[in-house]
């Protein structure tokens, strides 16, 4: 007989890692098909229907209303409709007064009548919140375009705020980017108060329409809302002796200010709100139609249109290719494709070609720093924000690009130009340097969002995490960006997420971060984190949270289930060193159970912010770009970059 040799057999694979690798494979195969030719990905960006209103009434302003763009419109507002009659600002969410009165006007444009069924059910609700009266300022300044409200009833802003010096309290540059390119085109309707032929009158949305607007008492003196309503008064006093050839130099240097910030393909920052103001300012001031500018404009908004199988037509408030490109290349990356993979090349090139080379307002408070950062949108370079400049700068690192000199000089731009925007107190804001002034926000003006862009824990993470990645951990700014980032760490172990939802998102951006500059998983801010993620994880496996987690720090880290939230907390886990624990195991398996057969997973709520619980964002590549990177690192490790660190 002869002897056997038996070898003992290969052990099993944990069922968990094979039901990652599984999806993990699934999700790469949809994310690649989701690529553009030119290399690279945008999902749909949904925010909510005052888009939609809005644009309609644009339309109806300026005189270019159609039967098909309308009739589109108007078939996405009611679909968006609840049984209640209401609209709300993100899935789920309460019904919102301002919302639901621009959608209700904009199905009146659309022909629907006000005595049907849900119409009347809308105007009796807002009828119950106390009418136009109620809703916020900006829903009243698009009515009073109409006389559906009166301007003296408005607060005011003069357009002579563009010659305030920058050291000046209120200056255009205190604003945030976002609100700066919105208030500067307002300036000029607030000084011309426009009024079309009203098409119909809105009684149904007064609770008296014989007195519209009940006087309110004054706030008390001492109070901010006291001091700025006693200016605003003043204000409309000054409106009304206003030095005519001042007034008219300030339009003139508005106007011209607005044009100077018009991108090439016709928009205004990348973003929606601005250029619908800029259009109807410019059309007060005398440009015609045809006029270049307003030719570029009214086309660069068809392009936010997106039309849908159903025939429907939904706005969006802004496209994020760069975003979404620079996080689908990441979690290719990290879900184990070849640094060298055409895609991951593709996307490389796309993104090398996005990057700002020009000033813009930024440099207004750096006017010696060289540019170089990366924007959001298409086009948008007066406004490249520190955050997609981190992100895309980790992106490039995961690629082995052919042209590798291409790559480092970039990336020295954009780091350069990253490390110029840190504010004084060791954070990073978005768009603008130490842009933190309370002003703003006391403003009547401003009751729309957030209007100041000041230092925020997820910025400030993914700035730091790139730093860290770039061999500067131990530099000066990554250093007091990790002291800033633990001093703004909450009681419970969280972080605030400015940008996403909301404490799972910025204790997901936080711990990657700190772990990246050399904190060590078992530093107590580190192990405070993971006991709260572990201490919200729901019971089916998966995190998430509602955006009503912002106005009420009860929500925190609570609502339904959610893939890119899941997703999140996953990301922090496994970057503090949890991946063996039972919290991981049951979100990994959330993941891959929940997944569709496509590789892709449904996310109907909304896990993005515009303005912490007055602007709400559902991307709709979140829901596949996260998921493939924490998958993505549990099968393959925390990623390694193409570059070696320095020492």
């Amino acid at each position: 007989m002869t002897a056997t040799t038996v070898h003992p057999p290969e052990p099993l694979e944990p069922a968990t890692l094979t039901l990652a690798r599984q999806a993990t494979a699934r999700a790469t195969r949809h994310l690649l098909d989701r690529q553009d030719e030119q290399g690279w990905w945008k999902g749909d960006l949904e925010t909510n229907v005052t888009m939609d209103a809005e644009d309609l009434m644009l339309r109806q302003f300026l005189g270019i209303q159609d039967p098909a763009t309308l009739q589109a419109a108007a078939r996405y507002l009611r679909s968006q409709q609840r049984e209640d009659g209401t609209w709300a600002t993100f899935h789920g969410g309460p019904p919102e007064l301002s919302t639901t009165i621009e959608a209700y006007v904009g199905l009146r444009l659309a022909g629907d009548r006000p005595d049907a069924p849900h119409m009347a059910a809308a105007s009796a609700w807002v009828r119950e919140r106390g009418g136009i009266a109620k809703s916020r300022v900006f829903t009243r300044i698009w009515l009073a375009l109409f006389g559906w409200w009166k301007w003296e009833d408005l607060p005011e802003l003069p357009p002579e705020i563009i010659y305030f010096p920058k050291w000046f309290p209120l200056n255009i540059y205190d604003f945030g980017c976002w609100a700066r390119q919105t208030i500067v085109p307002l300036t000029i309707v607030s000084a011309r108060r426009p009024v079309r032929p009203a098409p119909f009158p809105l009684d149904e949305l007064h609770t008296d329409p014989r007195r519209p607007n009940p006087p309110a008492g004054p706030a008390p003196l001492a109070s901010w809302d006291g001091v700025f309503q006693r200016l605003d008064r003043a204000l409309h006093a000054y409106h009304k002796v206003a030095i005519r050839p001042l007034r008219r130099a300030a339009l003139r240097s508005c106007a011209r200010w607005i044009v100077e910030r018009q991108e090439n393909d016709g928009c205004w920052g990348g973003i929606q709100p601005p250029a619908v103001y800029s259009l109807i300012a410019l059309r007060l001031l005398g440009y015609d139609l045809d006029h270049p500018v307003m030719r570029a404009g009214l086309a660069s908004l068809d392009r936010f249109a997106v039309w849908r199988e159903d025939g429907s037509r939904m706005v969006e408030a802004c496209q994020s290719p760069v975003w979404d490109t620079c996080l689908a290349t990441i979690a290719l990356a990290d879900a184990g494709l070849p640094p060298d993979h055409p895609a991951l090349v593709k996307a490389a090139d796309w993104m090398l070609g996005e990057q700002v080379t020009r000033p813009g307002d930024w440099s207004v408070r750096r006017p010696a720093l060289p540019s170089g950062g990366w924007a959001f949108e298409f086009h948008n370079d007066n406004y490249p924000d520190t955050d997609d400049t981190a992100e895309v700068i980790l992106a490039l690192r995961r690629v082995r690009h052919p042209e590798p000199e291409r790559v480092e000089a970039a990336v020295r731009r954009g780091t350069r130009w990253t490390l110029g925007m840190q504010s004084r107190d060791g954070g990073w804001g978005a768009f603008d340097v130490d842009n933190s002034s309370p002003l703003p926000n006391r403003l009547p003006f401003c009751d729309f969002g957030e209007v100041i862009d000041p230092p925020s824990a997820d910025v400030t993470a993914h700035v730091v995490e790139m730093l860290a990645h770039e061999g500067r951990a131990q530099d000066p700014a990554t250093r007091r960006g990790v002291a800033w980032l633990l001093a703004e760490q909450e009681a419970d172990g969280s972080w605030f997420g400015r940008w996403g939802t909301n404490y799972v998102y910025g204790t997901g951006s936080v711990v990657p971060a700190l772990v990246a500059a050399g904190v060590p998983a078992s530093h107590p801010a580190i192990r405070r984190a993971v006991r709260w993620l572990e201490s919200v994880q729901n019971e089916d496996g998966g995190w998430g949270e509602d955006q009503r987690s912002y106005p009420d720090r009860q929500w925190a880290g609570r609502g339904a289930s959610t893939a890119s939230q899941t997703a999140w907390a996953l990301m922090a886990l496994l970057a503090a060193g949890e991946r063996e624990g039972k919290a991981v195991e049951r979100g990994i398996t959330w993941l891959a159970e929940t997944q569709q057969e496509d590789g892709s997973w449904d996310e109907p709520y909304f896990t993005g912010t515009g303005f912490p619980w007055d602007f709400s964002i559902n991307y709709h590549l979140y829901r596949q770009v996260f998921p493939v990177t924490a998958l993505g690192r549990y099968v393959n490790g925390e990623p390694a970059l193409t570059r070696p660190r320095r020492s």
